[in-house]
């Protein structure tokens, strides 16, 4: 996220907001697109809570900083409550979230005095008013927030028809081939995918402990990205995308090739590929350790614990996670082109990289230690790592 100077940042009364991506062309519209789901916007907006669990409550409107990643709505203090110039996530902690996920939008100028009304309405009950008043502004904030619910619609049916089809897979590594023929091969094409495949079934099948593919990318944004202005942020054409998805899954693929010339192309299909992990790449079982490491105030305790988690981690993903701290540290290396610092860094990668298994309320807080751990993986890569190495593993 790049944040706004003090001469950007919104008033109270909602007459400005701060889009986190620059103009988009023609060709790549992250509100369209639905490529990059980490984050799609932040800025100032009067808030209520009207509802909680179906019960209603009173109306109390107080200027809200709020910040769309992911599946949440998330809902900070006014900034101007604290120092403005210093305003983070990292460094702000969220009053609640909204999981987007079943969400409804309408219009509400009928339920509110003010007008530029919207409402929110979670699939718990809870109902809030959002308001502006620009109304160009909150028509652009009711457009990405729809854009974002119907997204998470999509996603729901692809994760479910991904789910099973690495069900199927193993099911066939343990039982042997299925009774049916035509099922037995459905099962073997899916056994030769790289989108949604287990990183250790990908690695073992490759004979390699980082995925040929994740290699291809973070070269070719080496040898002609690092210096592309918000790379890894912007969202390439989620068309282009997709066709490049099914080259991997179905062909050889060369980065060289004129069609995927656009960077962002390739840095929105890598971050899909470690969307669609069965389990993302830092696993399960090792998020609610990291979340805790990251808390400690003990900064040195702090790094020794993270390296020790980092190397418990099975091989594939531990060599796949230096490989890729490794690449972003020379994208931030580049930052002043790119303007990708450690902090931006961390917010487009922290949901990435890792996730709890079971989304909750904590999601927003969660938030933040994502965006930390990966914040602290840069900053401590030859403490936790040990000395960049650019053989094979």
């Amino acid at each position: 996220m790049f944040l706004p100077s003090e001469a950007q940042r919104a008033s109270a009364n909602g007459k400005s907001d701060y889009r986190l991506e620059e103009p988009p062309s023609s060709d790549s519209s992250p509100d369209t697109e639905g490529v990059s789901p980490e984050l799609e916007k932040a800025g100032l907006l009067n808030k209520t809570k009207i509802a909680e669990g179906g019960r209603k409550l009173r109306k109390n409107w107080n200027p809200s900083w709020v910040v769309l990643v992911g599946n949440s709505l998330v809902f900070f203090k006014d900034p101007k409550s604290q120092n403005p110039d210093s305003w983070k996530p990292g460094n702000s902690r969220p009053e609640s979230s909204v999981d987007l996920r079943g969400a409804q939008l309408q219009w509400a100028d009928d339920l509110s005095s003010r007008k530029n009304v919207f409402k929110l309405r979670t699939i718990t009950g809870n109902e809030f008013l959002l308001q502006s008043e620009t109304e160009s502004l909150i028509r652009e904030w009711y457009r990405t927030i729809q854009n974002v619910i119907d997204r998470l619609v999509s996603l729901k049916h692809t994760h479910t028809h991904t789910h099973i089809n690495i069900v199927l897979h193993h099911v066939t590594l343990k039982t042997g081939c299925p009774a049916r023929a035509q099922t037995c091969s459905s099962v073997c094409l899916i056994s030769d995918q790289v989108f949604g495949c287990g990183l250790e079934l990908l690695c073992e099948r490759e004979k390699s402990t980082v995925p040929q593919f994740v290699r291809k990318c973070t070269d070719a944004v080496e040898r002609k990205g690092l210096e592309t202005d918000g790379i890894y942020r912007v969202s390439g054409n989620l068309a282009v995308i997709q066709k490049l998805r099914f080259a991997v899954n179905h062909e050889r693929l060369d980065l060289d090739d004129p069609q995927w010339e656009d960077i962002h192309v390739i840095t929105g299909a890598l971050k899909l590929f470690f969307r669609e992990l069965p389990e993302p790449l830092v696993p399960y079982g090792f998020f609610q350790d990291i979340v805790e490491t990251v808390k400690l105030s003990d900064y040195e305790e702090k790094v020794e614990r993270l390296k020790h988690l980092v190397l418990s981690m099975p091989p594939p993903n531990h060599h796949t996670l230096r490989h890729m701290i490794q690449h972003l540290r020379r994208v931030m290396e580049c930052s002043d082109s790119n303007r990708m610092t450690t902090q931006n860094i961390g917010i487009v990668f922290g949901p990435t990289l890792m996730r709890p298994e079971n989304e909750s309320g904590n999601m927003a807080i969660n938030m933040v230690y994502q965006n930390q751990a990966v914040e602290l993986l840069l900053s401590e890569y030859q403490q936790i790592f040990g000395a960049e190495q650019t053989a094979s593993y």
